[in-house]
Order: structure tokens, then C-alpha cells, then sequence
């Protein structure tokens, strides 16, 4: 394709992009989003159709590892950068944006705490996106109490053997390597590890795919394992530090998340806008009605000012900022209650056209719902921002 990578090939450090640069960057994943991804988005919806053909492109223009550093094959890109990506791979498709932000944070977590084997093993391929990545940290019974997993992972002699089941798998069945978070020690977060297994080890086996209200342009299934076995060196990081490791990759996460929500919401945002000003009831535009404009206006309005929060968040990340992670949280709750409000609202001022599958409006509804669900539904968020408050107070 001609389309530029978003790499800027000399970056070493996130905190080295430029403004011109950010700019480019900008430019290219919208012209790819525009190209690529905008066209197919309601055939995809429609058919449930995963498109790795798509995603392998992605991977070329570099958005298969964002944030991973460049001996691995990533783009070097700052979490600053990154959310400017994702609103507008969104803008596009949310479904196929959320897939590649989750895929990004495997690849991450892979690049941040892998030993040199493990980054050597896995990384060029998924920054290729030529191979798939998968996050296992919920299970049937342990969903916002991440902590009370029950995924064991018993030592025998230099192996783990895991057995569980985690569910709502994004990329289930397809991804070719899996985070695995297991418990390996006590009960609580202490006594998690995580684990990198590879999708056609024996005892790897995949429910079948999740029926959805949106997110229907990726997979989502059970992963169970039974008696998996895999090295000790497929540890990510040190026993008992998985939980922390989870939960470090969820403050990027849910910055992504965020920033997919914005993509959406600006999009519907958009069609709304010129909708209002085709469409006449009672002989003049619905554009010239004040509760019209009232309602574009707070919609706007809100809009900007959750970007405003998931960008701070996004630096808050970049500078490791003390309370980077509630800032995260902060966004995420913010960010994904307006999205999908501001896609809602837009489909009510389409009328009954907007719950219609061709205007492209009730998709991005369907879409957006889940992101107040997924990272850390935002309940939790409200746990941590609160108790971090409470804890600084003290």
C-alpha cells in the first residue's frame, strides 16, 4: 500500500514526537481508515466477518505495536499518539478499532515485561499483524473482581500446567497467542502470574463465537484450558506479578477505549449534523428548530471535553504521572458514558431512519454500548477514582 507508516523511524522514546509528526500520523491512519476500514464497516457488522486481511494491512502502516519499541518491529509511538489513532480508526469502525487497541495492549505487555526470547518469539509478528493476539484476565465467576480468578497454573517440574476458563475473549479462537493470567500462589492479587500461551498448544480449546449486541467484526469466545502445559519461561514477567502486570496494561487500555468511543461518537456526531440540515418537517430544515441546535451544541460540547480528558490521560501515561491511573479511570468513565450518548442522542434526531442498518447510526450505538462495560466497567472506575482520593486525603 502507499500509505506512509505511522513510525517515525527515529524515535527511541515516546516523548520525541513532534507536532508535524503527530500531524502525519494523523493524516495517514485517517486516509487508511477511510480507505480500508469506513467502506466495509456495515457489510462486516452485517455478515460478522473478522477482517484480517484488513488487519494485516494495518499491521504494514505500523498499528500493530503502537507503543512498542522499534527492535521489535513497533511503531515507538507515545499513549499521546496513540489515542489520536484510535478516535480515528473508530471514526471509521469501532468494533475494528477496539479489536487492534486490545491486540496492541498484548503486544505491549509483550514488549514492556518479555524476556529478550519472549519479544523475540512473538513480537515482529504481532506488529505485523500477521499474527493475532488475545487478553485472558475474566472468567465466568470473576469478572470486575479481577483478583478472585481461579485459573491455576501448578508447577511440575521446568513446566505450568494451566487449567480454566476465562470468558468474553476478544480475538477468542483466532489470536495466536494469549496473556494468561493464572494463579500460581495465595488467594488474591498476589498469587497471580502471567503467562504467554500459544493458541495450538494441547489442551487450548475455544467456545464457540459469541453472539453480541455490536462488536460484531470481531470474534469473542471462551478460552478454556485444560492441562495446558507450557514452559517456565513462558512466565511474562516474575511469579506473583501478574496481577500488577493486568492491571498496568489496563490503564492503557482504557485510555484506547476511550479514544474509540470519541472516534464513534464524533462520527454519528457528524451524520447527525448534516442530516439535520437535508431533512424538512413542517417546511423548513430541522436545522433551523433551537432544540435542534441546543442539542448539537451539548453534544459537541461534551464531546471536547472528553477528549480533553483522555488526552490528558494519555499524557498523564507518557510523564508516569503519580495518579496516572485514576486519570485513566477519570477518562475512561467520562469518555465512554459520553460516547455513547452522544451516538444515542444522534440516532434520535435521525428518527426512525436512524434505527435503521443503512444510516450507519444504531451500529455505532450498538458498538459504543460495551465500552462502559469492558477495561473496567465503569463502576469500577468510580471504585478506583474514589478510593484514590480517599487514599490521598488520609
Amino acid at each position: 500500500m502507499s500509505t506512509p507508516s505511522v513510525g517515525t523511524g527515529s524515535m527511541s522514546t515516546p516523548s520525541m514526537s513532534t507536532a508535524e509528526e503527530r500531524a502525519a500520523i494523523v493524516d495517514a491512519v485517517r486516509a487508511f481508515a477511510a480507505a480500508e476500514i469506513a467502506p466495509h464497516a456495515l457489510e462486516w457488522d452485517e455478515r460478522k466477518h473478522f477482517p484480517r486481511d484488513v488487519l494485516h494491512r494495518a499491521g504494514e502502516l505500523g498499528l500493530g505495536g503502537i507503543t512498542v519499541r522499534e527492535d521489535a518491529g513497533g511503531s515507538a509511538l507515545s499513549r499521546s499518539d496513540a489515542v489520536l489513532i484510535f478516535e480515528e480508526l473508530a471514526a471509521a469502525d469501532p468494533a475494528v478499532a477496539a479489536y487492534i487497541s486490545i491486540h496492541n495492549m498484548v503486544a505491549w505487555m509483550i514488549d514492556t515485561y518479555g524476556s529478550g526470547a519472549q519479544r523475540e518469539q512473538w513480537l515482529r509478528r504481532l506488529t505485523a499483524m500477521a499474527d493475532f493476539g488475545g487478553y485472558c484476565l475474566t472468567e465466568p465467576g470473576a469478572g470486575s473482581d479481577a483478583a478472585a480468578i481461579t485459573t491455576s497454573a501448578i508447577r511440575s517440574g521446568d513446566e505450568y500446567v494451566l487449567t480454566g476458563v476465562k470468558q468474553f475473549i476478544s480475538g477468542g479462537g483466532v489470536a495466536s497467542v494469549y496473556v494468561v493470567m493464572a494463579r500460581t500462589g495465595e488467594p488474591g492479587a498476589r498469587g497471580i502470574s502471567a503467562f504467554l500461551v500459544p493458541a495450538d498448544a494441547e489442551g487450548m480449546a475455544y467456545g464457540a463465537r459469541e453472539k453480541k449486541m455490536g462488536w460484531n467484526a470481531q470474534p469473542t469466545a471462551q478460552v478454556i484450558l485444560d492441562e495446558v502445559r507450557v514452559p517456565a519461561s513462558a512466565m511474562l514477567g516474575e511469579e506473583g506479578e501478574g496481577f500488577r502486570i493486568a492491571m498496568s496494561a489496563l490503564d492503557g487500555g482504557r485510555v484506547s477505549i476511550a479514544a474509540c468511543s470519541i472516534g464513534g461518537a464524533r462520527s454519528a456526531l457528524d451524520r447527525a449534523t448534516r442530516y439535520v440540515q437535508e431533512r424538512f418537517t413542517f417546511g423548513e430544515p430541522l436545522a433551523e428548530k433551537q432544540a435542534v441546535v441546543f442539542a448539537l451544541a451539548d453534544m459537541a460540547t461534551d464531546l471536547r471535553a472528553a477528549r480533553g480528558m483522555v488526552r490528558d490521560a494519555a499524557a498523564a501515561l507518557d510523564e508516569r504521572s503519580d495518579d496516572a491511573s485514576m486519570q485513566c479511570a477519570m477518562a475512561k468513565r467520562f469518555a465512554t458514558d459520553v460516547g455513547f450518548r452522544v451516538a444515542n442522542d444522534a440516532l434520535q434526531l435521525h428518527g426512525g431512519y436512524g434505527y435503521l442498518h443503512d444510516y450507519g447510526i444504531e451500529k455505532i450505538v450498538r458498538d459504543l454500548r460495551v465500552h462502559q462495560i469492558l477495561e473496567g466497567t465503569n463502576e469500577i472506575m468510580r471504585v478506583i477514582i474514589g478510593r484514590e482520593l480517599i487514599g490521598a486525603s488520609r
